[in-house]
């Protein structure tokens, strides 16, 4: 299990293990990846940002990882891996998400993408660009981190 501070200073803890908390997870974070690129949703308050949010009543975790990404981006998703879960902790709340790797295999116009502008393809070096301005705080921890270098490892395991 991983400890850490956030950007804005609350603890957080990442663990790679399924059910990891006492608390059980009712929120998802979808690294996706579109073909080589990344795909990432601009919120309207917070930047750019991987999809996600809340499940709700009657879903899974992964109904709650494709709907949400679906919302978010208009992407469907071909594939969908449990990566992590991760606890956040402010003085108000806390709460547990569920990290998924999603790979997407085709991207829709939708009239609508909830509380974000759309989806915005990333190509590159994520883990660098992830620092700019237009970024939301969220993807500058160690969550996004450590779960992204955990899928370029299993993608260079796959290449050997």
């Amino acid at each position: 299990m991983m400890r850490f501070l956030d950007e804005n200073g609350n603890p957080v803890e990442l663990s790679f293990l399924p059910n990891a908390f006492e608390e059980a997870a009712k929120h998802v974070l979808v690294i996706c990846q579109y073909g080589e690129e990344w795909l990432l949703t601009n919120h309207k308050k917070r930047g750019l940002e991987f999809p996600g949010g809340k499940m709700e009543s009657g879903e899974t975790l992964e109904e709650a990882a494709q709907r949400e990404t679906y919302e978010e981006t208009g992407a469907i998703l071909g594939e969908l891996k449990f990566i992590a879960e991760y606890k956040f902790t402010d003085p108000m709340r806390s709460y547990v998400k569920a990290v998924f790797w999603g790979k997407v295999a085709r991207v829709e116009e939708t009239t609508s993408y909830h509380e974000t502008n759309g989806p915005v393809v990333v190509k590159g070096d994520i883990l660098q660009q992830r620092f700019g301005d237009d970024y939301s705080f969220i993807m500058k921890d160690q969550v996004v981190e450590q779960c992204v270098k955990l899928i370029q490892k299993v993608q260079n395991e796959r290449l050997c």
